[in-house]
């Protein structure tokens, strides 16, 4: 040493960090913490206070110069671990589930990436919430791609900050898109709860002439070259046959199509517990006109997240009951091992049981026979 500078020997610092042992499974979910183990994103920042625990001390009392008051000596206080989390999340699937998504991505080049959520009906348990490009969680700082590597120390800060938020960003709760067809699933429901509709079989219902004028305004089917001409509600939503369910629309009316949205929980945020979750996007309802209604009535000029969808959706697998999502289902407490359940919020009957029988029977018949036959095929 010379003038108390250390040249060599060992020096030991204090010093505490976050391992995740998957690296980058569930990495938009779990999130991350800073370098005061402070959680900053996903459950790390929404569960911090049950997670991070309490430090260690050694307490004793002393004077403004640091003297030792009092012959009672030092007393040491023993660091507290934070709570366990056990989550809903099912690691087999959430990985098959990153797989899938990441080979869809880039085989059909989806430069804004994508997700993908796998939610329980029953009980609102979210099994796999795949988001792509995801990031390697013990180094969330790092360009994730091969194209940033090469040109990360040549980017400006901001440049790298936007690229490094775009990708810890959770799309399924805080992007929002416009559903397009999959929403004729919710005009369908209302229909048929309203008794607009009663026999989904019933042959020359509906007839399809390739358009439909709404307020003046022609809004053309998707196959107005070749229209669909005579249908039952199974096959209209078979075909995806937007005349059809502007027309349905026409009859349930704006207020009553409203409330069904609300119904839905498609006005308001679902809750689920994680940050930064984003709400819809619709017109008013005092705003809605003719026009309005009928692009709603077939998912489109609005956007909702991946999140609402699924869990609209799981409503009428429930049997018509709302379950909110969640992905901590368990606290244990660190210190007595005590298990605190996470209560399963029920938010009521959206349809009825007959309701939603019809529409998953008609959902069937769009993989099975309709527009969608190619799923039928698929595998996860």
């Amino acid at each position: 040493m010379k003038d108390n500078n250390i040249t060599t020997g060992i020096n030991i610092d204090e010093d505490t960090k976050r391992y995740y042992p998957n690296s980058m499974l569930a990495s938009q979910i779990i999130g991350f913490c800073g370098s005061d183990n402070q959680g900053l994103d996903g459950i790390e920042a929404k569960y911090d206070t049950e997670l991070k625990g309490k430090q260690g001390a050694i307490q004793r009392h002393t004077d403004a110069k640091g003297g030792e008051i009092g012959d009672e000596g030092e007393k040491y206080v023993s660091a507290i671990d934070g709570n366990d989390l056990i989550l809903t999340i099912d690691s087999t699937i959430q990985s098959i589930a990153e797989k899938y998504l990441q080979e869809a991505c880039i085989d059909n080049k989806c430069t804004d990436g994508g997700n993908i959520v796998i939610m329980n009906p029953q009980n609102g348990d979210i099994l796999a919430m795949a988001t792509y490009p995801s990031y390697d969680l013990n180094n969330p700082y790092e360009p994730y791609t091969d194209e940033l590597k090469e040109v990360w120390d040549s980017l400006e800060q901001s440049e790298k900050t936007k690229n490094l938020q775009a990708v810890w960003r959770n799309k399924a709760i805080a992007d929002t898109y416009e559903p397009g067809s999959v929403f004729k699933v919710i005009t369908a429901s209302a229909a048929l709860e309203e008794g607009v509709v009663t026999d989904i079989d019933k042959e020359g219902q509906f007839s399809c002439t390739g358009g439909i004028e709404v307020a003046g305004v022609r809004i053309k089917c998707w196959r107005y070259y070749r229209p669909h001409g005579s249908e039952s509600l199974r096959q209209a939503l078979m075909n995806s046959c937007n005349p059809v369910f502007i027309g349905l629309g026409q009859k349930i009316g704006v207020e009553k199509y409203y409330s069904y949205l609300n119904k839905f929980r498609l006005l308001n945020r679902t809750g689920i517990d994680l940050p930064g979750e984003a709400n819809s996007i619709f017109l008013a309802e005092n705003k809605a006109g003719p026009v309005e209604l009928a692009t709603i009535s077939f998912g489109q000029r609005f956007e909702i997240t991946p999140i609402q969808l699924v869990t609209a959706v799981s409503s009428i697998a429930n049997g018509g009951n709302s379950i909110s999502p969640r992905v901590v289902k368990q606290i244990v407490n660190s210190q007595t091992k005590e298990v605190t359940d996470i209560e399963i919020k029920n938010n009521g009957s959206v349809i009825s049981k007959e309701t939603s029988e019809k529409v998953l029977s008609m959902m069937e018949s769009v993989v099975s026979e309709g527009t969608r036959k190619k799923c039928k095929s698929c595998r996860i």
